[in-house]
This record gives C-alpha cells, sequence and structure tokens, in this order.
C-alpha cells in the first residue's frame, strides 16, 4: 500500500502541471505501474479542458505495454460520453488488471459508474489512496459540481486584536512584507478576485498580482449602490476582466460585463454560469459579515501580525451568534509562520 500512496502523491503532482487550463473540468493525473519489475511505465495528466483525460494520456504513452499493468489515478475514470470517450471503457480494452484512486467523482453522472465497469470487466480497484489529498486538489471541482456554485476563499489580515484598522481606519500595512507576498500567491491561484465598495473606495487598489509572469485574475466589484467612480483603480483599462455588480444603468468601458444583485445565492449561481470557478475575497467588515453570515465562504485565510490596536474595525460584526454552538467553526486547520505573522488556512464547517 505504500507504493501506491507514493505513486499517488506524483499522479497529484502531475495533475497540476494543467496549470487550469482544465477547468471546470477536475485536475487529474495517471500513472502506469508495472508491479513485477516495480518501475513505472508511463505517465500522463488532463492537459486541457476537451482533450483528452489523464488515463488516456498515460495509456497512449505506455505504447502498448498495458496488459496485466496497473493504473494509478487521483479521480475515478469516466464511464460516460462526454468531450471524449469513456475512460473506463479504454482501460479495460488496454488490458490493465487493477486500478488504484484516489476518490470517486462525485458527478452523479459518473460517481461509482466507472468503477462498477470495471469490477463488472474483472478489473481490480482500490479506492481511497491519499483521498483527502485529493479532494483537496479538487475542492473547486467538487463544489462546482454539487452546488453550481464557484468556490469562496475569504482572505483577512488582522492584528491578533482581529482588527482589520484603526480607530482612524488606517490600515497600511498591518502584515509584514512576507505575509504580503503570500496573498500575492494566493490571488495567482484563484481565477478571480472579489471586493467590495467599502474597502475599494477606501484602499483603491489595483487587485492584481505583482509576481513577475502570474496572471492576475478577474476582477469582480460589488457596488450595488453605485458609489466607485469609474476613474478608480479596478477599473484600469489593463486588459483583465472585469465584472460590475451594480443595479444602477450607467454607462460603463466596453471591457466591464454589468449584472445586478438580488441575493448572494442567486449572484453566485450567475457567475458560476458566466465560468468564474472559483473566488478570492478581499473586502471589508462588512463585505465579510454579510458572506459568512450567509454561508456562502468555502475557506479561510487569516494573516495574523504581532499588533495590537485595542479598537478599530473588526473583520467581521453583527453576525450575532447567541450561544456558542451557533458558531461559524472552521477545521481542517493548517498554520503557516511568515517570520513574525502567522497565517491560519482552513475550512468552514457546513
Amino acid at each position: 500500500m505504500e507504493i501506491y500512496k507514493k505513486l499517488m502523491k506524483e499522479c497529484l503532482t502531475l495533475a497540476k502541471h494543467s496549470k487550469g487550463k482544465n477547468m471546470p473540468n477536475p485536475y487529474v493525473g495517471a500513472i502506469i505501474y508495472d508491479e513485477e519489475k516495480k518501475k513505472i511505465i508511463s505517465t500522463g495528466y488532463h492537459k486541457e479542458f476537451g482533450k483528452a483525460h489523464a488515463e488516456v494520456e498515460a495509456i497512449k504513452n505506455a505504447k502498448g505495454n498495458t496488459t496485466n499493468k496497473t493504473l494509478i489515478v487521483n479521480l475515478e475514470p469516466c464511464s460516460h460520453f462526454g468531450k471524449t470517450p469513456p475512460c473506463a471503457d479504454l482501460i479495460i480494452k488496454s488490458g490493465i488488471k487493477k486500478v488504484v484512486i484516489a476518490m470517486a467523482d462525485v458527478n452523479p453522472i459518473v460517481r461509482y459508474n466507472g468503477i462498477k465497469k470495471l469490477k463488472e470487466a474483472s478489473v481490480e480497484v482500490v479506492l481511497g489512496i491519499l483521498e483527502d489529498e485529493a479532494k483537496e486538489l479538487n475542492k473547486v471541482f467538487i463544489k462546482n459540481i454539487l452546488t453550481k456554485k464557484p468556490y469562496v476563499m475569504l482572505k483577512t489580515a488582522t492584528t491578533l486584536d482581529s482588527r482589520i484598522a484603526t480607530i482612524k481606519n488606517k490600515s497600511k500595512w498591518i502584515t509584514n512584507e512576507k505575509a504580503r507576498l503570500e496573498v500575492q500567491k494566493l490571488r495567482s491561484s484563484y481565477q478571480a478576485i472579489m471586493s467590495a465598495s467599502g474597502t475599494i473606495l477606501a484602499d483603491n487598489p489595483r487587485l492584481n498580482v505583482r509576481i513577475k509572469n502570474k496572471k492576475s485574475p478577474i476582477r469582480i466589484i460589488f457596488d450595488p449602490n453605485n458609489k466607485i467612480p469609474l476613474d478608480y483603480n479596478v477599473f484600469n483599462d489593463d486588459g483583465i476582466r472585469k465584472i460590475l455588480i451594480n443595479n444602477s444603468k450607467i454607462t460603463l468601458k466596453k471591457d466591464i460585463e454589468q449584472i445586478n444583485f438580488t441575493n448572494f445565492d442567486e449572484l453566485f449561481k450567475k457567475l458560476y454560469e458566466m465560468k468564474i470557478y472559483s473566488i478570492m475575497i478581499e473586502a471589508g467588515q462588512g463585505f465579510n459579515s454579510l458572506l459568512l453570515k450567509d454561508g456562502e465562504v468555502d475557506e479561510i485565510n487569516h494573516f495574523f501580525a504581532p499588533k495590537i490596536f485595542g479598537s478599530g474595525m473588526n473583520f467581521v460584526d453583527n453576525i450575532l451568534i447567541d450561544e456558542v454552538d451557533e458558531a461559524i467553526e472552521i477545521e481542517n486547520i493548517k498554520i503557516k509562520r511568515l517570520d513574525d505573522n502567522f497565517l491560519i488556512n482552513g475550512k468552514i464547517k457546513k
């Protein structure tokens, strides 16, 4: 079983090579392994949406050397015709004798059907190898499939007493340089970044990525009351796709898309329909509180600096929790030290 874990780690690494070109499909890597000779025959990964799946790539790269071999793959092979033919059928046809899978597909069309098809063809199936790691890798795909909404991550940066600004609304800079670089890396890992009028009016941010050769995310500007002037940095004509949530009829630059706001559930469903699959939130107290209260946040990255303001603005307010057991809970906690700052990462318990 240890060799399967080692090979599955390689699959997860392979899967990341697509660098998001796989969206809205999942990240998938595959390895064909010779158990007798204890060596890897070939590898493959899903390079781009609409192109060959990882299993197909690995089988093709094996050049016919697949009979009685083992396939390692981080997601259940598909069993239906989509953009490409069923992977399960090709695996059976190739003579592979065993398939080691990290997790079952969450897509109802596929879920356990690929595994069932393999077993019915007398292919041995081993399921659940590094399942948690596989789910983490495809957290965006899982959320998209199950809810038809984008995956939402909330980033905050506060003092030890949870302040995002002083009593005079001063906030630059609470965290250190290393923490700010980490924020840039987070921005580059999400398809879109979303902020609200309060933060944009206070800071006039660019909401871009300031790391060489890293792509800036789509900008989503939440301004239902039409408060942000069109000459603010978020509206810069810089080639970045921009989506304005604004209920007023105003004349916009040609590169700005506009949608109306009714409620957050409908908003995020609409953004998913617009092919927005993952969103990083960088906003202030009011917007943070609304999203957390409505249960729209999936994950939080909370940066702490070793400072105490004693007064000022908290990163959330007015969620109105009466009982301890009603609190919004964070699970699967990870802690990262950034010199004298700390990053706490966790998932919102649903």
